[in-house]
C-alpha cells in the first residue's frame, strides 16, 4: 500500500511517497501553494501517479505535545483531502521534522538556496518514514 507523506506549510506543500511494501519514505516534490482548488490538483495528479491510498499528514504540536492553531489548520486540510479523494488520512507528530531536515541538509553540505527548495520534501519523508517505522512495529 503506497501512501503519501505531507509536511504542510503557509507557502509549501512537501511531499513524499512510500514504496509499494510501505517500508520506506522517499521525498517527492514540493508544492508551492496557489490556493486550495490548485493544491488539490497537483495531489490529485501525485495521487494517481503513485497509486497512492491514503495520506499521512504532518501534524504541528507544540514542544509540551499541546495542539495550536495551525494544527487546527491542517486538520480542515486533511478533511479536505478525505472529501476530495476518499482515502484516509492518518496525522503524525511533526515536531522537530523540519529541524531534522534542515540538520540533514547541512551534513550533506547543501547550499541554503538549495535547503530551502528541497526542505520541505524531506520533511516529509521524514513524517512519513517515522510513520511507516511505528507502524511496523505494530
Amino acid at each position: 500500500m503506497r501512501l503519501l507523506g505531507l509536511d504542510l506549510g503557509e507557502k509549501a506543500i512537501g511531499v513524499a511517497v512510500s514504496d509499494l511494501m510501505g517500508w520506506t519514505a522517499q521525498g517527492l516534490t514540493t508544492i508551492w501553494r496557489s490556493g486550495l482548488k490548485q493544491d488539490l490538483a497537483n495531489l490529485n495528479r501525485l495521487v494517481r501517479e503513485y497509486e497512492a491510498e491514503g495520506f499521512v499528514v504532518g501534524l504541528p504540536r507544540r514542544t509540551d505535545g499541546s495542539y495550536g492553531p495551525e494544527s487546527d489548520k491542517v486538520i480542515e486540510f486533511g478533511e479536505e483531502l478525505k472529501r476530495e479523494f476518499g482515502l484516509p488520512v492518518e496525522y503524525w507528530d511533526e515536531r522537530f521534522s523540519t529541524v531534522s531536515a534542515e540538520r540533514i541538509l547541512l551534513e550533506g553540505d547543501l547550499s541554503r538556496a538549495k535547503r530551502r527548495r528541497v526542505i520541505d520534501k524531506v520533511a516529509a519523508a521524514i513524517i512519513l518514514q517515522a510513520y511507516l517505522d511505528h507502524k511496523g512495529k505494530n
